[in-house]
C-alpha cells in the first residue's frame, strides 16, 4: 500500500512541477505590471494538461466499479491494512482542510500567495462547492457499500476530494513563489486518504477517485474565478467575511472566514 501511494504521489508532483515550469514568464525586457498581468491570465486558464492527472484518477475509480480485476486491488489493500490492525483515529476529519487553512495562516504571517484574501476565498469556496457537486450525487448514484458496511455512500471519498482540493489550492497559490511550500499541502491530502482506508471507511479506488475530483474542482474554480467575479460586479471586494458551505458525512456545514 505504501508503494502505491508513493507512486501516485511521485506522479502527481512530477506533473505539478511541469505545470509550475509552464507558468513561469520571463521578466526580462518587460515591465513588472505586464508580467503580473500575463501571469494572472495564465493562472486562470484551463489547459488539458492540468486535467490529465485528475482524469486518470477518476477514470481508475470509475473503472473499478465495473471491472472485477481492479476490484481485487481494493480487497487486497484492505486485507493488508487489517493485518496490521491500525488504530482508528479521526484526524482525517481535520486534515482534509489543513492546506486551505495554512494558506490563510501563511498570508496572515506575511507569506503572500497568488491572490489576496477576497480573491482566494472566492476561489477556495468555489472549489469546495464544485467538489461537493461531484461527490454528493455520485455517492447516491453508485451506492457503493463502505468496507465497514456502515452505509452505501463509499464512492467517491468526500474527505479525499476536499483534501486534494485544498492541497491543489495551496499549490496554485504558492507554486510560482515557493514551489516546495506549494507542494507541502499534498502531505496532508495523502495522510487524509490513507486514514480513510485505515479507518475502514473507503476502498482504495474511492480515495483515488476522490483525489481526482478534488484536483479537478480546484482547477475549475481557478478557471471560473474571472467569470464569477464579474458576475458579482465587484461586490466581493467589499466583503470582510465570507462563508464556505460544504457537505460531509451526510451533513451540510458552513465554514466562516473573516479578514481582520
Amino acid at each position: 500500500m505504501k508503494n502505491m501511494f508513493a507512486s501516485l504521489f511521485f506522479v502527481l508532483l512530477s506533473f505539478q512541477n511541469l505545470f509550475a515550469q509552464d507558468s513561469l514568464v520571463s521578466k526580462s525586457d518587460s515591465a513588472v505590471s505586464i508580467f503580473q498581468k500575463s501571469l494572472l491570465d495564465k493562472t486562470h486558464q484551463l489547459s488539458y494538461k492540468k486535467l490529465i492527472i485528475p482524469a486518470v484518477f477518476i477514470s481508475y475509480g470509475v473503472a473499478t466499479l465495473k471491472i472485477d480485476a481492479l476490484k481485487q486491488l481494493n480487497f487486497s489493500t484492505r486485507n493488508e491494512i487489517n493485518e496490521h490492525q491500525p488504530d482508528h483515529i479521526k484526524l482525517d476529519n481535520y486534515t482534509q482542510f489543513a492546506p486551505g487553512i495554512l494558506v490563510y495562516g501563511l498570508n496572515a504571517l506575511g507569506v503572500r500567495g497568488q491572490h489576496n484574501f477576497k480573491e482566494r476565498t472566492l476561489i477556495y469556496g468555489t472549489s469546495l462547492l464544485i467538489a461537493s457537486a461531484f461527490v454528493v450525487p455520485l455517492k447516491h448514484i453508485t451506492k457503493e457499500e463502505r468496507p465497514d458496511g456502515s452505509d452505501n455512500l463509499s464512492f467517491p471519498s468526500g474527505h479525499s476530494a476536499f483534501a486534494f482540493a485544498s492541497a491543489q489550492f495551496m499549490f496554485r497559490e504558492y507554486k510560482d513563489s515557493n514551489f516546495l511550500l506549494g507542494i507541502s499541502g499534498y502531505s496532508f491530502a495523502v495522510f487524509t486518504a490513507v486514514y480513510r482506508l485505515m479507518n475502514d471507511k473507503h476502498w482504495f479506488s474511492d480515495v483515488v477517485a476522490g483525489a481526482g475530483f478534488g484536483i479537478a474542482s480546484t482547477e475549475i474554480a481557478y478557471w471560473l474565478y474571472p467569470t464569477i467575479n464579474r458576475l458579482l460586479d465587484g461586490k466581493i471586494g467589499q466583503l470582510q467575511t465570507m462563508v464556505m458551505p460544504f457537505y460531509q458525512n451526510k451533513n451540510f456545514g458552513i465554514g466562516l472566514v473573516k479578514n481582520f
